[in-house]
């Protein structure tokens, strides 16, 4: 009886990677938005589409054609990544930072998961948001302008990577961030700004010289730079130099969310 009893409260084995307790955060993650889809999928689709309307209505004809094609099928590819990234910043940052505030991030904290199973796990969830968004957004806006695929590698490859790196980015701006008012800080100077300021709208091509060198050195270009290689086969920037970066981003992000989780740096009291 007594080898019963102590067979039963043995503790549990999860070796290297403890692949349950990651598999229940990052379902944990994706429900969190997917109960509430309207706020969290639709509405970023409507915000795509009021921005492809305005910029039509506002520009009409006169934008001319950019990269051989016409200014709506170059403005759809910048949408539709603007609102996958943000969206995929704004659930991570979110997660941390509500549970922070009403007291529950012990409940992240206290399972048998590893800082990089942390990160791994929010991150991914993040990731989900933004490609859910994204496909959702390209439906919506194919209905009015012809979208395509010219190069499905870099689509792709840009989509996941360039959803992972503001997931990633939104884990950090959640750790940092103590309140509501300090995560808007972030999201309105640092976010936003960068995102509007790297070729979502307009060709950096058009830009002089100092104005892009300024754009190439802001990351979020070449993720918007390459997704729209992959879906129109233009690019402004050095699409080997987007891939890089892209990459080096996300590691160095993951490394810093790593250490932020090991040390518990602002999220244990």
């Amino acid at each position: 009886m007594s080898d019963m009893v102590s067979t039963r409260l043995a503790p549990r084995r999860y070796g290297r990677i403890n692949w349950i307790g990651l598999a229940a955060l990052y379902r944990k993650e994706v429900r969190r938005f997917w109960a509430v889809a309207t706020q969290t999928i639709l509405a970023p689709m409507v915000t795509g589409l009021l921005f492809l309307a305005i910029f039509v209505l506002a520009l009409g004809r006169q934008a001319g054609t950019i990269g051989g094609v016409s200014y709506m099928e170059f403005l759809a590819p910048g949408l539709i990544m603007m609102a996958m990234t943000q969206n995929a910043f704004a659930n991570t940052s979110s997660s941390l930072l509500i549970a922070k505030v009403q007291g529950n991030i012990v409940d992240l904290l206290m399972p048998p998961l590893s800082p990089l199973e942390l990160t791994l796990g929010v991150a991914l969830g993040g990731l989900t948001r933004g490609l859910a968004v994204g496909i959702a957004t390209a439906a919506a806006i194919g209905v009015f302008v012809p979208l395509g695929a010219a190069q499905p590698f870099f689509l792709v490859f840009h989509a996941v990577m360039a959803s992972l790196m503001l997931a990633q980015l939104g884990v950090l701006a959640g750790i940092l961030c103590e309140k509501f008012d300090h995560m808007a800080a972030v999201t309105n100077f640092v976010v936003t700004p960068l995102a509007f300021l790297s070729g979502t709208f307009y060709s950096t091509e058009r830009l002089p010289e100092f104005g892009q060198l300024l754009a190439h050195l802001n990351p979020f270009f070449y993720m918007i730079d390459g997704f729209r290689y992959g879906m129109i086969g233009h690019a402004d920037g050095s699409l080997v130099l987007g891939i890089g970066v892209l990459g080096g981003v996300n590691l160095a992000l993951l490394a810093v969310n790593y250490r932020a989780f090991a040390r518990g740096w602002r999220l244990k009291a």
